[in-house]
């Protein structure tokens, strides 16, 4: 069995090879567990709100966030997209709704903050992501 340091050794091998066009693709690793109630409520949105803006029945929400059943891959790809990056989900399933929530007739780019604690050894240290400048930086 590898040790996690020859397995973290292949992955960066494996990119290299890529980079160098000696490899052609890659492939996604799709995470095996989605908390969806944690990315609906950094999105500030209903159960019902989340399902009608992203696609998703609501049942499949209440169920998903009540353990009775998990999302499937394709549906994990897609809350883990739309955890990083809403806007991006929200403009590429329909533009010309997503400018007029924003208040534009024309495509918008937004530029969405993000705080995300996270657990250090002295404490809780949030760090804020801005995709203004694209740093991060710490509080």
């Amino acid at each position: 069995m590898k040790t996690q340091f020859e397995r973290m050794m292949n992955g960066l091998n494996d990119v290299e090879a890529f980079l160098a066009g000696e490899q052609e693709g890659f492939k996604a690793h799709v995470p095996q567990e989605v908390d969806v109630k944690a990315i609906r409520n950094r999105l500030g949105m209903t159960q019902a709100r989340f399902s009608n803006t992203f696609g998703f029945s609501l049942d499949a929400i209440k169920h998903w966030e009540g353990g009775r059943r998990s999302p499937e891959a394709p549906a994990r790809t897609l809350l883990t997209v739309i955890d990083k990056n809403p806007a991006a989900v929200l403009t590429a399933l329909n533009p010309a709704a997503f400018a007029a929530a924003v208040g534009s007739s024309k495509t918008t780019t937004v530029r969405v903050r993000v705080d995300r604690k996270r657990q250090t050894s002295g404490g809780v240290k949030r760090k804020t992501h801005s995709a203004e400048s694209g740093k991060r930086t710490s509080r």
